[in-house]
């Protein structure tokens, strides 16, 4: 029976990544196995994963917007602390923050309040959650939240124009995230900042899927990967990673 399983699971995990190939612009199953950059691994899925591994760790499966129900849930205020987190993130009323994966937009309109004089881009690739994003703003006549529709590989955002892009619990769900985060890098502005939100990996009390957490020594390798310095990690929220890295200023990256 054992011998049965493997086969199947192989096929699984090659399935899927024909089927996520398909979904990118450009895609052809056909030409999968080609279209697999070197800085990626193709492995046998676990249950939680889809078979592909960046720099070792393998990404999890996408939460879709049936789960929106979840992401509102009114426990999550207290075993989260989502307004800590907004207030620990030093906005100026100016600034333009991207929220990238931003779902139903749990976190964007707690911001929008302190970016009075800026915006808000609420990034994410599900058209559904969109839509529930431009419903509200209408609704609470919230004018500096706007929807943005990305793809897997490109939050579709203009060169150097955001301030702050916040991921929360979204990255590790990234199918491209090195292609994900060259292209946010690319929409920084000179300084700008990265803020990321993941549960803590090295904490096994938080009752969260292993592939839905992420290790403070993971995070640091990615993201140096493409550029970003690491300024600190914050450990004031109960469950998750504070991460705060940072594009080099133009008179860094002109040295």
């Amino acid at each position: 029976m054992e011998n049965q399983i493997k086969p199947i699971a192989k096929w699984i995990g090659a399935m899927t990544l024909l089927l996520m190939l398909s979904a990118c612009p450009g895609g052809d199953a056909a030409n999968a196995q080609q279209e697999v950059p070197d800085h990626y691994e193709m492995k046998e899925a676990s249950r939680d994963g889809i078979g592909k591994f960046y720099m070792g760790r393998e990404i999890s499966h996408v939460m879709g917007h049936r789960g929106a129900n979840w992401l509102e849930r009114p426990e999550r205020v207290g075993e989260e602390k989502p307004d800590d987190a907004v207030a620990q993130m030093d906005l100026k009323p100016t600034d333009v923050v991207a929220d990238i994966g931003a779902g139903t937009g749990y976190f964007s309109f707690r911001i929008s309040p302190l970016v009075p004089e800026g915006r808000v881009l609420a990034v994410d690739i599900q058209r559904q959650m969109l839509t529930r994003i431009e419903r509200r703003a209408k609704k609470d006549g919230i004018t500096n939240v706007e929807a943005v529709l990305g793809s897997i590989d490109n939050p579709n955002l203009p060169t150097a124009t955001v301030d702050v892009a916040l991921m929360v619990d979204a990255y590790h769900e990234f199918s491209h995230p090195r292609e994900m985060m060259l292209a946010l890098v690319d929409a920084l502005k000179p300084g700008g900042r990265i803020i990321l939100l993941e549960y803590r990996l090295e904490d096994p009390s938080v009752p969260i899927k292993r592939l839905h957490r992420m290790s403070e020594v993971q995070v640091r390798k990615e993201m140096a990967a493409v550029g970003l310095t690491f300024v600190e990690n914050r450990t004031f929220l109960p469950q998750q990673h504070f991460l705060v890295f940072q594009k080099p200023a133009m008179n860094d990256q002109t040295q």
